[in-house]
This record gives C-alpha cells, sequence and structure tokens, in this order.
C-alpha cells in the first residue's frame, strides 16, 4: 500500500490545546467569546456548551493524530443504524484523565460538573441495546487503539420522548438537536451523492463490454459530521462518522419564481427526511420506503467515503484492497451494503464481477442480533425495483450465481433452493436481507453462545451446513467505563481502595475483588455505597412518576424495551400476585419491595402498549393503597434512556432477565447490573447461561423452561389447564377480569387476558409463572440475610470480568477483523 504524507500549518502536536493547564482558560474564552455569555444565571446551558467545546478541542488534537497514525493501517467500517451514544461530557473527562482540572476550571464560576452535565440531552442516535451495544463497541475500540470507525445517521429527531398519560404511552418529538450538538464537527467537504429511483439502461463500449448505468436518479448529499470518540488515558480518539441528507439543489428557483412553492421545495423535504427520524413508524408503504432509503443511504455513504480515502492514496488500483478494510454489519439493517460495494466496484470503478465478488466477500462481516424470524428484515421485490433498480439486478445476479452453488452442494433439491434463495417467492416476493448479509460476507456471528448454538441449529442451519467455517460466536459486552467507573462512582472508589484502579482498563483484574467477598469492613461499606444509590433513584423516581420509594426496600427493576419476548407482563403478574397475598393478610416470609418497571413501545406496537397500560394501572392501585404500602411499591419510569439508566443500575437490588428461553439474542442490561452488584433473576436465555456459568448456580435465580424443552411445550400447551391448576395464577387471572385494576375503564385489559389464556401463546408466560414465582420466593429468603446477600452482590461485580466490551472487542480484533496480526506485520 503507498504511503504518503500529511504536511499541517502547524505543529498542532505541540499546541497548548493538549496541556490540562490552559483549561480554565479555554473555558473562559469560549463562554466569553465563542458564546458571547456574560454571566452563567440559572440556566447551565451556555456553560456546559463552553466547557463542552473546550473538551472538544482536546480530543480534535488527538483525532486528528490518531487519524494519521491510522492512515496506512487494517481499519474497519462499523456500520450501524443506531449509537445510544447516551451524553459525551462525563465521559469524555472520565477518558482524559481531566477531572480534578475540570472540577477546578468550573469552580471559577461556583459550578458542580454533574449540574453542568445534566444540561446536555442525550443523544438521540439509538432505541435500545444495539445502539448502546455499537456505542459500548467504539468505546473499547479506541481504549484498545484500534482503527475502528463508526458509521451512522444523524437524526434531526430521536425514536421519541414517551409521556404517560392516565397510563398510556404519548409518543412526542425527542429533537435532541435543537440547542445544537457541540461535539460534532461539520466535514461538508467530504459530502458523497447517494442515488435513487430511475432505471438502468444497457450499453455497450468499443471492446463490446456491456456497461450497466443508473440514470435519471433522484440523489441527495450525504453531509458528515464527525463525532470524537475518545479512548481512556491513551491519547487515542476514533471517529464516529454520523451523515445527514441534504437535497442537491436547495430548491428549483425558476419553478419558485413560477409560483410553484411547495413543488420546489419537495425534493428538498424529501431528501432530508431520510436523516429527519429514527425509525419512522414502517406499518405504512411509505413508512417502509423511507425505512428502506434509510439503509441504503446510511450504507452507500459510507462504502463512497472508504473508496474514496482510498483512491486518494492509491488510485484507481484495489488490488490490496480488501487486505485494509474491514466493513461489520451490526445486524441485517445495513446488509444492503453486499450489493451497494459491488456496484460501487463494478459500475463505477469497473472492476469485473469476479473481482469485486471476491473483495466483497473478503471484506464484508455479519452480527446477527435476533432469533426472532420476524425480525429478519424482509423488503418487497416490487418496492426495492422502484427506490433502487440497480441494486435488485445485482441481488438477482448473487441469487443467481449463490444458487449454482446450493445445488451444487444439494444436487436436484428443489426444497433447498426455495429454503436459501434470497428472493423468497409467493403473490408478493420478498428480498430476505439477512440472506444477503450471509452470503456476501466471510464472517456471521451471533452475540452469546447460546444464541450462536440456536443460529447453527435453527435459523440459519441450511447456510451453517454450506459454510460452518463461517460461523462463530463473540459474547456481547458492555464498557466498564461508563458502565461503572463512570455511573457508580462511589462503588469504583470502595473498589480502587482494594485493588486499584486498573481494572478500569484492564477489567479482568475485577475478580481480584472475589478474595474480599467476607471482609466486613469492605461489605459494611458496600452496603452503604448501595443506599446511597437507592436515595438517587428514589429521588429520580419521586420526579418522574410521583412515587415515593423507600431506600430500606428492596429494588426490583425491569428497565428494557417494551415487547413480550421480555416478558414485562410476566413480572407485573407477580406483582399482582404479591399485592393479592399482601390483601389476604398473607405477607409471611415476604420481603418490603420497591418494583420499577420502564421501557418504550414501538409506536404501532398496541400489545406492548397495552401491557404498559396494565403496569401502570396496577401501579396506581397498589401505591394507593395503605395496606401495601409498608410491602409493595410500584412505578414505571417513562422515557428510560441511557442517563436515566446511569442512576437506575448502580442502585438495582435485583436485576429482572425474565425473556421466553430462545428468544433473547444476548442482552446488555443483564451485563450492566451484574457490574454494579445487581442479582439477577432470569431464565437459560442469551447471556445469561454464561453469567450463571460465571458466577455460579448459588448466586443466581433461575427458573423457567429450557430452550429445549420450548418446543415440546409449546406442542401441548394448555394455558387453561395450566392456569386452573395453579392456584396463585387463577387468582391473578380472576383480579384481572374482575376489572380491579380498571374500574372505571371496563374491558380495557381483556386482550392481555385472552394472550394469557391462549394455547397459542409463543411466550409460555402462564407455564413459567409457577417457576417464577418460586425463584422469587428464594430472593426473597435470601434478601432477609443482608449479610449474605452483600457478600453475593460482591460476587457478582468479582464474576463480571468476562462481559467487559474489551473482551468483546478483543474477540473481533483477533478473530474476525485480524487487525492484531495485520500490525503486527507491519511492525507496530
Amino acid at each position: 500500500m503507498t504511503t504518503r504524507t500529511v504536511c499541517h500549518p502547524v505543529d498542532w502536536q505541540d499546541a497548548p490545546l493538549l496541556d490540562t493547564q490552559t483549561l480554565a482558560d479555554d473555558l473562559a474564552r469560549h463562554f466569553h467569546y465563542t458564546l458571547g455569555r456574560d454571566k452563567v444565571g440559572e440556566s447551565q446551558h451556555y456553560l456546559y456548551q463552553a466547557l463542552a467545546l473546550t473538551i472538544r478541542d482536546r480530543l480534535v488534537a488527538r483525532m486528528r493524530q490518531t487519524r494519521e497514525e491510522n492512515a496506512n493501517k487494517r481499519s474497519v467500517a462499523y456500520l450501524s443504524l443506531e449509537f445510544l451514544i447516551g451524553r459525551s461530557l462525563n465521559n469524555a473527562i472520565l477518558n482524559l484523565e481531566m477531572e480534578k482540572e475540570v472540577k477546578a476550571a468550573l469552580a471559577n464560576y461556583c459550578a458542580e460538573l454533574e449540574r453542568v452535565g445534566e444540561a446536555e440531552h442525550d443523544a438521540g442516535l439509538g432505541n435500545g441495546g444495539l445502539g448502546r451495544l455499537a456505542a459500548c463497541f467504539l468505546d473499547s475500540c479506541a481504549a484498545m487503539a484500534l482503527p475502528v470507525t463508526g458509521y451512522g445517521i444523524r437524526y434531526e429527531y430521536g425514536m421519541f420522548n414517551q409521556r404517560i398519560e392516565n397510563g398510556y404511552q404519548i409518543e412526542q418529538p425527542d429533537h435532541w438537536l435543537h440547542e445544537g450538538h457541540p461535539w460534532e464537527l461539520p466535514a461538508p467537504d467530504k459530502t458523497v451523492r447517494v442515488k435513487f429511483f430511475g432505471h438502468v439502461d444497457v450499453h455497450k463500449d468499443p471492446s463490446g463490454r456491456l456497461h450497466r448505468v443508473w440514470v435519471d436518479t433522484h440523489d441527495v448529499f450525504a453531509v458528515p459530521y464527525d463525532v470524537p470518540v475518545p479512548g481512556c488515558g491513551n491519547d487515542v480518539v476514533n471517529t464516529l462518522r454520523l451523515w445527514k441528507s441534504e437535497a442537491t439543489d436547495e430548491f428549483d428557483l425558476s419553478e419558485f419564481n413560477a409560483g410553484g412553492y411547495a413543488e420546489a421545495v419537495a425534493k428538498k423535504n424529501l431528501a432530508e427526511q431520510i436523516s429527519m427520524v429514527l425509525y419512522p413508524n414502517d406499518s405504512s408503504e411509505n413508512g417502509k420506503e423511507l425505512r428502506l432509503r434509510q439503509q441504503y443511504f446510511l450504507c452507500s455513504a459510507s462504502l463512497q467515503d472508504r473508496i474514496n480515502r482510498w483512491i486518494t492514496i492509491n488510485g484507481e488500483d484495489f488490488t490490496e484492497f480488501a487486505d485494509y478494510h474491514v466493513f461489520q454489519l451490526n445486524d441485517t439493517h445495513p446488509s444492503i451494503a453486499v450489493a451497494e460495494l459491488m456496484r460501487l466496484l463494478v459500475d463505477e470503478h469497473e472492476l469485473s464481477w469476479d473481482t469485486a465478488w471476491e473483495i466483497t466477500t473478503k471484506t464484508m462481516a455479519y452480527t446477527n442480533h435476533t432469533l426472532l424470524p420476524e425480525a429478519l428484515e424482509r423488503w418487497s421485490v416490487a418496492l426495492f425495483q422502484r427506490l433502487l433498480p440497480r441494486l435488485m439486478e445485482i441481488i438477482y445476479e448473487i441469487n443467481a450465481r449463490f444458487l449454482v452453488e446450493v445445488a451444487k452442494k444439494w444436487p436436484g433439491c428443489s426444497d433447498k433452493q426455495r429454503a436459501l434463495s434470497l428472493i423468497e417467492e409467493g403473490d408478493y416476493p420478498q428480498v430476505r436481507m439477512a440472506y444477503l448479509a450471509i452470503v456476501g460476507s466471510y464472517s456471521v456471528n451471533g452475540v452469546a453462545a447460546l444464541h450462536s448454538q440456536l443460529l447453527r441449529e435453527q435459523l440459519f442451519k441450511d447456510f451453517y451446513d454450506l459454510w460452518p467455517e463461517k460461523f462463530n460466536n463473540k459474547t456481547n459486552g458492555v464498557t466498564p467505563r461508563r458502565w461503572l467507573a463512570h455511573c457508580n462512582p462511589k462503588l469504583a472508589a470502595l473498589i480502587n481502595s482494594k485493588i486499584g484502579d486498573h481494572w478500569v482498563k484492564d477489567f479482568s483484574e475485577i475478580s481480584q475483588l472475589r478474595r474480599y467477598y467476607d471482609d466486613q469492613a469492605l461489605l459494611k461499606d458496600w452496603a452503604q455505597v448501595k443506599y446511597e444509590n437507592k436515595q438517587k433513584l428514589c429521588e429520580l423516581v419521586e420526579k418522574q412518576c410521583g412515587v415515593k420509594f423507600d431506600p430500606q426496600m428492596m429494588f426490583d427493576v425491569q428497565v428494557k424495551r417494551i415487547h413480550e419476548y421480555k416478558r414485562q407482563l410476566l413480572n407485573i403478574l407477580h406483582v399482582i400476585h404479591l399485592y393479592r397475598r399482601i390483601c389476604d393478610g398473607d405477607t409471611e416470609g415476604m420481603v418490603p419491595r420497591c418494583v420499577l418497571i420502564g421501557g418504550k413501545a414501538a409506536p404501532g406496537y398496541d400489545m406492548a402498549k397495552q401491557i404498559i397500560k396494565l403496569i401502570c394501572n396496577v401501579a396506581h392501585t397498589i401505591n394507593d393503597d395503605p395496606k401495601a404500602q409498608p410491602w409493595l411499591r410500584v412505578a414505571f419510569l417513562p422515557n428510560y434512556n441511557v442517563t436515566a439508566m446511569e442512576t437506575i443500575c448502580p442502585a438495582a437490588d435485583l436485576s429482572e432477565q425474565i425473556s421466553t428461553a430462545g428468544k433473547e439474542a444476548s442482552g446488555t442490561g443483564n451485563m450492566k447490573f451484574m457490574m454494579n452488584g445487581a442479582l439477577t433473576i432470569g431464565t437459560l436465555d442469551g447471556a445469561n447461561v454464561e453469567m450463571l456459568e460465571a458466577l455460579g448456580g448459588e448466586h443466581f435465580f433461575v427458573f423457567g423452561a429450557q430452550v429445549d424443552e420450548v418446543d415440546a411445550i409449546r406442542a401441548n400447551y394448555d394455558a387453561m389447564n395450566i392456569i386452573n391448576n395453579d392456584s396463585n395464577l387463577s387468582a391473578v387471572i380472576a383480579l384481572l377480569e374482575s376489572g380491579h385494576f380498571n374500574l372505571c375503564e371496563p374491558g380495557i385489559f381483556n386482550p392481555i387476558v385472552n394472550v394469557l389464556k391462549s394455547n397459542s401463546d409463543p411466550w409460555l408466560t402462564c407455564y413459567d409463572f409457577a417457576s417464577y414465582c418460586k425463584a422469587q420466593e428464594q430472593v426473597a429468603i435470601a434478601y432477609q440475610d443482608k449479610n449474605q446477600w452483600t457478600q453475593m452482590s460482591v460476587l457478582n461485580t468479582a464474576a463480571s470480568g468476562p462481559f467487559s466490551s474489551d473482551r468483546t472487542i478483543a474477540q473481533y480484533s483477533q478473530e474476525i477483523w485480524q487487525l492484531q496480526h495485520t500490525m503486527n506485520s507491519q511492525g507496530e
């Protein structure tokens, strides 16, 4: 690979921006001159903006240096529709190890870092675990000095702000950018053009070679905005590049002057819709089209960006392109990148099909995040042909060549041809996007050992039989810097006092805590830290929900996206069971508990919204009942997000990870709670299995049907028989049916009751209820011995080392991306 020399007008590496002693001066300069402020006042907004710019200055210098150091290395483009990064200020200060200097600078304004940080909005770039995982991965890549760039979309509006009104979810716009985003750096000189619609022309050049040209397209510009991603204490700052869509022309001036105002700006509005909102509701055809436009926009812009960088250094010689690039597809959303890279190489850069395919299949790697077949995206051929006609042609060609390979493996087997085809035939043919990702990638990984096993044995069995070498597992992890060091500073300080602070950079060292699990002084301090964290969560719950939690009670927490397979319904059925016991005076063996549930339901997911309504109504009834007050309090936390989780997970005593076995790919909330010393009640699903193995069964409350039992249970499932033979469950169902929780809203919970009574309930809620209640009884017994519970809390944190995203990324790097091998070969 050709190297190049980059000249800078000044030696920025020696600039005073890297000198922390100038921080106070820079803060004053940005506050008074960049922002033109005189006084701080009641609002911390401008002081936050000035501090963010001051910290960003230090990141930019390091980001530029990191890019130059990585210019000639094998590198990864991490393509994801979500990056749930939360707030950036405190994370950057932590990784730059500048907290002392920042606090000293803020003292000049009589301001505290915590209050200033509250002025920052959570970045609306993701929805849940997928986006938070991507953010953790970027943090780990920077911490480990790996050349990885994140590519996403700069959404103007996030998923939505959730408000609860009379128990119902109300969706409001999340205009998180309305006060600006001081962390981003626009790079308009790197703008690329993305095509849509049009048609394909065919012409023959003088040598007789056929060329297919995508013409009469409706183009949009993809404008990049770069967000720095700092490593921890290593002067490395990687980049998250976010694309904003803009019209190629502001509007048609002649049409505007002629009076066609609406028509003149229509194209501009259509272009800008692409990056307007995270995950538009795709229940309509327009919503589906916009969703596909977003996915193609991300992939085309990102691939063009990488190719343009390559051409700047190497010209049109793509001989070594695959040696220096990996495109990691974070779930099925970016799978269209396979076809788009082929289009760019064949159409734009005139490589032969075979050469382009060799490059594509050596650079694409696919991570699957779901076991739900309905979550594996399919797009109608008709929509594809209209929106992306050239891409549809390429997918047909990929499929035709692939089916030849299938025929060689299974001669004469038309069933295999139909089962594996990238095109699902029928009245309305569909493109199977996950299949496209598998066929075009050299690596296909699941995100927990059980998940990867089920991919091989069930969901993608035929592909595994064809290409067993492609499939591997990379169990997810979370960054200990944000999810312990930052969000739980008092616990972090306590850990430091025993084992030092190197665990922040090498989380395997957290296992040293195991030596202190019976150290009474540590246990006393550990319990005190938990109590103080619970007090902080009490303040949040009272402010957001109007419910008073008691930090003396056990905090039982389930926060995640609302979905039937995650079984918030099972949780609230148990809450009703506890309430009924309290009403009957049956409190023997019960421990006082506060139950906190939070999460958003997708706008078009009616059953998930019904479950929220039920939780809220049950909470209202219980919290208003004086008999329940000493024993049970319940709250639904609205607008659950990263910042809320930073308060929740340090305070939780019990973590609810109760999905139907075989449905949760991995989970990452389970890992965050474990790191912070919460005990888990859960099914043997996703990463729960590996958490149990790392911890030991005596410290983990297991319940429910196991994966290898689920199919047989479903085949003979008799919900009413289960209900009738379980007095506790039948009493709960009877209380629901009586309308006790909806006295003024008769019949509103009938759909939920009908699902519970249905023999076709795929989530086996009734089946697992008795086992869940029994496990909860074991929780109550364990919690009554506070010393033993605290010991188990310490052991949970001590056993959480394998669930650091640093470990996950090290495995990606060595086993999929092969970055370490390339670096070593270059003498790094």
